[in-house]
């Protein structure tokens, strides 16, 4: 797929100072030997010669053949020598190799004019990173997930106590975080504002960003006015529809706050479209959103709902404003420090 501008250029020179990086610590090493052997920077300079020998010999009128071979049978002799004085000071063989973090094309992004795996993941990464930034969202762990401020009580005929539905989400969530991989099961988590929807979705996705896979975490209202500026206001920065298929490529999409955004026939269309498509491409998905299903038909559409329950785990939260709870604690916290 193609990317923006801005994009390859990023790549391009984190790949530029890749190199640069990997000759100055060769450089380093080499300098680090020559100090301890002045016969390594001898024989050093003397198998840097070598090319300019055998052009020599090419050129020459003489028996070229033979000379390549006198040669290549010294520079062998100068290379077993050389590995001798790094075995002698307990370094490896490659000691004074140039190290590139790739070593199909040495950082340089590409492989007799095609484009390299590295680069082609460098961009991929690039271009997640900038479309997580914009939710400005940290990522949180299940080790900082607190049962605590759910009741014990229950709520309500039929239905389990806050703590114990939650716990039972807590655990389900661990277990999907645990074994997540590109065949994953979809998620829509429900339930009203402040009762860890947000902090167990992004748990879900610091723990596959951690296995390598490709996660895009971006609230609703964010992506839904990214993709609208690059449909109709498109321009060199941004390719067009780049987004999009970055959404729909990705290992695992987690869209916070469906519903918040302002709504539209586009926004609408949008939303729908890109569901479809992961749930068409087996690709799973989190959805967080204070909505129920029947506010959910009535702000979008039937058709969304029935891909939805037809294709999504429902996970139904209860409880009261865990932020809030928290906020109330750290005001009496505070009260009782200053009254004391």
């Amino acid at each position: 797929m193609g990317y923006g501008k801005s994009v390859y250029e990023c790549v391009y020179n984190k790949l530029s100072e890749k190199r640069k990086r990997a000759l100055y610590e060769a450089k380093q090493r080499k300098n680090k030997l020559y100090a301890r052997s002045k016969r390594a920077k001898q024989i050093e300079s003397l198998l840097s010669s070598t090319a300019i020998q055998a052009a020599k010999s090419i050129l020459s009128s003489g028996n070229a053949k033979l000379k390549l071979e006198e040669l290549k049978k010294n520079n062998l002799l100068l290379q077993k020598e050389l590995k001798n004085i790094l075995k002698e000071f307990g370094l490896p063989d490659n000691y004074i190799d140039v190290q590139y973090d790739c070593k199909l094309c040495n950082d340089q992004g590409y492989i007799d004019g095609k484009m390299c795996t590295c680069m082609k993941q460098m961009l991929r990464n690039e271009a997640y990173n900038r479309l997580n930034c914009i939710s400005a969202l940290s990522l949180s762990s299940f080790e900082t997930f607190s049962l605590d401020y759910y009741s014990s009580e229950p709520i309500g005929k039929g239905l389990p106590s806050p703590q114990k539905r939650m716990n039972d989400i807590f655990r389900f969530c661990k277990n999907y975080a645990d074994n997540f991989s590109k065949d994953s099961k979809s998620l829509i988590m429900q339930g009203a504002t402040g009762l860890g929807k947000t902090h167990l979705s992004l748990s879900i996705a610091k723990s596959a960003i951690d296995k390598g896979y490709g996660v895009i975490y971006i609230s609703t209202p964010n992506i839904v006015s990214k993709i609208e500026k690059e449909r109709f206001r498109y321009n060199h920065e941004t390719s067009q529809e780049e987004t999009e298929v970055l959404l729909c490529e990705c290992d695992l999409l987690i869209l916070d706050d469906l519903g918040t955004e302002f709504s539209t026939s586009f926004s609408n269309a949008t939303i729908y479209n890109l569901i479809n498509s992961r749930i068409m491409l087996n690709k799973p998905t989190i959805i967080n959103t204070n909505l129920s299903m029947r506010e959910l038909e009535k702000g979008y559409s039937e058709r969304l709902v029935s891909r939805i329950i037809g294709d999504m785990i429902r996970l139904e939260f209860l409880g009261s404003d865990v932020r809030h709870q928290k906020t109330l604690n750290k005001i009496r916290q505070s009260k009782i420090h200053f009254d004391n």
